[in-house]
């Protein structure tokens, strides 16, 4: 599905019916040629805006890493080290065949290692903030706020709201709808929902883990009708 190297609705089924962690262990090989990998353009349009406003940075950690994606940024970003943390150990292997002289670790994002604590200078993410319900937003944020150094930066893109005149809408509604029906009659659950991270509660979540706020316009994807940007990335810094 996808293209030719990509996984077939039968692989894509079994991983749906498997647990989040299972379920990318599995999905792990074919990754990157799926759209759920997150597109060079976006990484560009991050990289790019965090170069300009920020300049440089000391070390580096990515959240929920996958195979990857993101790593390749944090390297030219940073001038420390580069770590990256993931729940499958099946991405972790495929992102450590693609990125060497990086530290891989395998750890829940809700409850990262204390070895961590204050050991970076920026973190990233990219696409996995579906996995977490909304009541385990501030465990992941306060993780990655014991991270950072005094100062570091949390940055991460984020969507406008697609209004229910778009068929898009419906779509992601649908989808939401089916995750919920499968995971209330199905075990393990598999947690992927696309409406669950809006802005406006992701900005009172961070505030209260200690971060000041900002968001910064992505003009790489262009704006609404209403001129508002298309995409935003947010850049929470945890205070001196």
């Amino acid at each position: 599905m996808f293209t030719s190297q990509g996984p077939t609705l039968r692989e894509l089924a079994v991983q749906a019916l498997s647990s989040v962690e299972r379920g990318y262990d599995l999905l792990a090989p074919r990754f990157d040629h799926t759209p759920f990998r997150t597109p060079d353009r976006m990484l560009d349009a991050v990289e790019e805006t965090l170069a300009d406003r920020e300049g440089s940075f000391g070390a580096g950690l990515d959240v929920c890493c996958g195979t990857g994606a993101g790593i390749g940024m944090l390297r030219r970003l940073c001038r420390g080290r580069v770590t990256g943390v993931d729940l499958s150990s099946g991405m972790l292997a495929r992102a450590e065949r693609a990125h060497a002289s990086v530290d891989f670790l395998r750890a829940d994002a809700r409850a990262l290692p204390a070895a961590l604590a204050d050991s970076y200078d920026l973190a990233v993410s990219f696409g996995a903030f579906g996995h977490f319900l909304p009541a385990e937003r501030p465990a992941v944020f306060s993780g990655i706020h014991t991270a950072l150094r005094p100062g570091g930066v949390f940055a991460f893109p984020i969507g406008a709201p697609i209004p229910p005149s778009r068929p898009a809408w419906w779509a992601i509604a649908g989808f939401d709808a089916a995750m919920r029906v499968r995971n209330a009659v199905w075990r393990p659950p598999f947690v992927m929902y696309y409406r669950t991270f809006p802005l406006g509660g992701v900005r009172t979540d961070l505030r209260a883990a200690g971060f000041t706020v900002e968001t910064v316009p992505l003009p790489h994807f262009g704006h609404r009708p209403d001129g508002t940007p298309r995409w935003r990335l947010v850049l929470a810094r945890r205070a001196d």
